[in-house]
Order: C-alpha cells, then structure tokens, then sequence
C-alpha cells in the first residue's frame, strides 16, 4: 500500500488574488490559481498568457559570454579543431546537438563531438576524453550539461594546450574550474537575471550570443528550440521565467516543425495528438536517455544532427529498442529493491533508503530511486558497480535537497553532482557502509517529519459545477506545466457517488462518477486507488484531482484525473 497523502491548500495573499481579479475579470478560483504562482496584476499576467521571444535576456548579460564569443570565432578564423562536449542524458546530448548543428552550419573547419561513455568513463568531464582532444589535435574544448565540477581536469586540459569554455547549470563549488570561460548562471558574481535555465538552454544563449556578434538575424537560432524545449521538459527544471518562454516556442516547433529525429520518434512512439512538456518527459525522453542508459549515447547525437531520413530511421529504432530494454530491466531491479526494504525491518524504519547491489544495472539505477519513492516517501540512492567504482543516482521529495545532504558526505566520495531533487555520485567500494550510515545521519537530523509524509498542494477550492468548458479552456492556456507551474489542482468537498455508477476498472483503478448536492454529475479516473473505493460507496467523501480531457470515440468531455480521496468531515 502507497503512503497516505497530506493535503496543503496553498497560501496566498487576498490583495494578490484581487489584483488579478481586477485586471482579468475571470472565475475567483482561476483568479487564486494564478495568485500563487505570483501573477498579481495585469502586466504579470500578460507575460504569463501570452509569452513572447522578445522577453528573454539578452545573452551577453551572463558572465564569461564575451570571452567565450570572442575565443569561438578566434577558432573559426583560425580554422582550428572545436570539440563539442557533453552528458549522456537528455539535456547533454541536445545540447551537443544543438551547438554541433549551428557551428557545423557556420565552420568548414574541424568541428566534432564527443559524449562520455557512462559505464567506462561515468559523468561529467573524463579524463578520456580530454586524451581523446589532445590525440586529435582539438585545441578549443566546449562543454555543455557538465565542466563545472571538473576543476582538476580542465585544468589538466589548459596544461595540454587546450582552451576550454564550460556551459553547465549544475550548482558549482566554491572552487571553479580553471576554464578560459564558464557560462554558468549559478557562479555566485553572475549578473544574468535568470538563474535556472536547463544545460541546452545555456548552449542556447550562447548561440544566440554568437548570432549577435555575427550580426546574423536571431530568428536563425529559434530552429533549436524544439532541442531546447525537450531538455526542460526531461531535466525537470523550473518552467518560469525564460524557461516558460523557451518552453512556450519549443513546443510549438515540435508540434509544427519538429526535426526530423524528435518527428520519427513521436511516429515509431504511436503518439498521434500534440505533444505536451508531459509527453517530452515521458514520450520522448526516455527513449533519447536509452541510448545512454543501454549503450553509447552517441547515437542520440547522431538522431538530432543527422539529415538523412533513412539514417534518422534507423537511429530511432534503436533508440526505441533501448528503451524497451531499459523498461524490462527497470521492471525487475524496482521488484528486487521493494523486495529488499521490505524483508528488513532495519531499513523499514529509516528515514533515507539507500540500497546497493553489484549487478544492478547502471543505467536504470535513477528510475529505479524515483519509483521507490513512489513506496516509500522518503530520500533515496540506489547503488551499483561499474568499473570498479560504486556509482548511483539519489532521488529526493518534495523540499528536501539531497544535493546539499550528499555534500555533507563528501569526504566518502570520488565524484558527486546535481541539484535539489536528483543527483549522482561515485565512492570506493570500501566507503559504501560508512555512506549508507552517514547519509541516513544526516537525513535523520535535518529533514522535518512532514516532508515524509507525500503532500499534495491545493491550488483552489471549486464545485462540481465550476467544471465548465470555459473553466477548463482558461486552464489550458496556462500550459506548458512543469514544476513553478504544475497542472491546477482541485479540491472539491462533500461529493458522493452517482447511483452507484462509479466502479472498480482493471482490478486496480477507479472509474468515479460522482455529485455533489444533487448537481451536474462528472466523470473522473483515479489510476491506482481500488483499495479506496469502499470510501466511495460510502460517501460523502472530499475529492482531489487535476482537470484534462477524455476522448473516448470522438467524443470529447472534460474529466477529473483523481488524485486522492479522504471521508469529508
């Protein structure tokens, strides 16, 4: 059984949520909706509704953007070799994409890529690729999703003649790489305004700063934001600010006029409606995350710089046949971990899991963290062993950062990395116990007892009857969601079922059918919660959800997508 829920009506400000009233003149629930996301006026609410490119910065305000404009066309003029870098998950290889294809438009010159392999080399800036730069006469390394933990090797590459510029959003250290440039949002003396932008989204901002000092029009540089919109959907970063922007116009590209390898994998997906950021994370980046996880992530690179359709073809297909691998092993190691905590009483009672098994696969050990998180809400590593080294990927819950408590065990690790909710790490097999017993210390004395507890956040209180078209229209206009600006959530209160309508589906879910004083009667689904429906036929009960619509048979009607249910008081 998954853990019970609390439930969170998000706070706001009457004045704001009259503010928006008064310049909107829209539903008062919509009004508070918008409210909490910090809307409060008219011109807030402008920019939230209607997005435009002319929004976003100009890229020269970041720190290190001149130098490293400067040194890339001193290497174009010079024709000199230019080495693109990258991560093997989604946002790296888009962004290795993303600035292979604009430079190789621009550059007769030698120009390559190289992704790191993740079971040989592991994250980040390796010291093989670096010989592999140094080997091929590279003389200006350009790194993207990665570098700026990587201060003793890109100081060995300087030492080999080889400039490098680091464009990398991960938070950095107090000590920095010695590079002859680092574009990264996060450096403490940075002045750019926005601060979250994914790894491809950087490389955006350099390209577009490129295009500046080019005197090249900047509409030229919106063909990549189809890349970009991919990596903010699959980094699960903030889609406020800039990133709604780049969000906004990506994912019109990729409904539009996608490149061809993101139109072949939505084909060979089934996928026949627009696609959503919902559909970027789970659609399409899992598959372009197979190649790493399975194999070599080159082959993502080479799906999104490749023109060939026949070529592009056979890139996707093996994409696709790497994540049907990936399902199948993710499937049985989550079965074998749940086995684990749950014939241990010792690791029940932690307030951290962290497992470690030598034969888990590497590339799945993330998904594996996130779905344990699913059973057991609570901070989460799962371990593996790869090359010798322990490796892993940490999941956290919602507000508690598990960078900041894997920093606290830093002096047991090789290698760490990441950010508020994810990251990864590498340690000597010999430290793996003292890790496990110094992470559940550090979580044990700083995370407070709600934040085990799942919460879901209540964006506003309605009536069966506020469930409208034009209600939900509105919504609809408040994508693309993520996290900053998740789907509305709902409560609505003293609810009953509908003549005994709502029933149990496939053993495991609830088909609702319900209302609520004696007033319109509405579909909903809830996926997993056939252990509740006795609370259904008793009623009344109050009902959680988000609003989306079903098309069954041509026919469209809105529907509620059920996320909890407790007895109304």
């Amino acid at each position: 059984m998954k853990p019970e829920k609390r439930w969170t009506l998000k706070p706001v400000d009457d004045t704001k949520i009259k503010g928006v009233s008064d310049a909107l003149h829209i539903h008062p629930a919509l009004c508070r909706v918008l409210a909490v996301r910090g809307i409060e006026d008219f011109d807030s609410s402008k920019a939230f509704f209607r997005p435009e490119l002319s929004h976003l910065h100009d890229p020269f305000l970041m720190k290190g953007m001149h130098e490293a404009v400067d040194r890339i066309s001193e290497a174009i003029e010079w024709h000199e070799r230019i080495l693109i870098y990258g991560d093997y998950d989604v946002d790296g290889t888009t962004s290795v994409a993303l600035m292979y294809s604009f430079l190789k438009k621009r550059y007769n010159g030698e120009l390559g890529f190289y992704i790191p392999h993740r079971y040989r080399e592991g994250y980040g800036v390796s010291r093989a690729g670096i010989e592999y730069a140094r080997d091929n006469g590279y003389t200006l390394l350009i790194t993207l999703d990665c570098g700026i933990k990587s201060v003793e090797l890109i100081a060995y590459a300087q030492s080999l003649g080889i400039d490098v510029i680091v464009c990398d959003h991960h938070t950095p250290d107090d000590n920095i790489p010695p590079a002859l440039a680092i574009l990264n949002p996060k450096q403490n003396d940075c002045p750019y305004p926005y601060k979250e932008l994914s790894g491809c989204g950087i490389g955006f901002k350099l390209i577009s700063a490129l295009m500046q000092h080019w005197k090249l029009p900047e509409e030229e540089a919106y063909q990549y934001l189809d890349l970009v919109a991919t990596s903010i959907a699959a980094d699960i970063v903030p889609i406020d600010g800039e990133n709604r922007v780049l969000a906004h116009f990506g994912i019109q590209k990729v409904n539009e006029s996608p490149s061809l390898g993101i139109k072949t994998l939505k084909e060979l997906s089934g996928a026949t409606r627009p696609l959503s950021v919902a559909d970027l994370v789970f659609v399409i980046g899992p598959r372009v995350n197979a190649a790493g996880r399975m194999d070599d992530a080159r082959k993502a690179v080479e799906l999104f710089i490749e023109t060939d359709p026949e070529k592009i073809m056979t890139l996707a297909a093996a994409l696709q046949s790497d994540n049907f691998d990936r399902k199948e092993i993710d499937k049985s190691t989550t079965e074998e971990a749940l086995a684990l905590i749950q014939g241990d009483e010792t690791l029940l009672d932690r307030k951290s899991t962290v497992l470690y098994k030598e034969h888990w696969h590497k590339g799945v050990v993330g998904i594996v963290a996130s779905r344990l998180i699913d059973y057991y809400y609570r901070p989460t590593i799962v371990l593996t062993l790869s090359n010798d080294k322990v490796t892993g990927s940490a999941r956290s819950v919602s507000g508690f950062n598990i960078y900041e408590a894997i920093h606290a065990c830093r002096d047991l690790l090789e290698n760490y990395g990441g950010h508020f909710y994810a990251a990864g790490m590498t340690m000597h097999p010999d430290n793996v116990a003292d890790f496990v017993t110094r992470f559940e210390e550090v979580v044990a004395q700083s995370i407070p007892p709600e934040l085990l507890i799942p919460e879901i956040e209540i964006d506003a209180e309605i009536t069966l009857a506020d469930i409208k078209p034009a209600f939900y229209n509105i919504i609809r206009q408040f994508e693309p969601f993520g996290p900053t600006n998740l789907r509305p959530v709902f409560v609505s209160k003293h609810v009953h079922d509908y003549q005994g309508y709502s029933r149990i589906v496939k053993e495991q879910h609830i088909k609702f059918v319900v209302h609520q004083h004696n007033g319109i009667v509405v579909d909903g689904i809830g996926f997993g919660m056939a252990e509740k429906f006795e609370m259904v036929q008793r009623g009344p009960f109050d009902i959680v959800y988000t609003l989306d619509e079903n098309d069954f048979n041509g026919n469209t009607k809105l529907q509620m997508r059920v996320l909890d249910i407790r007895p109304s008081i």
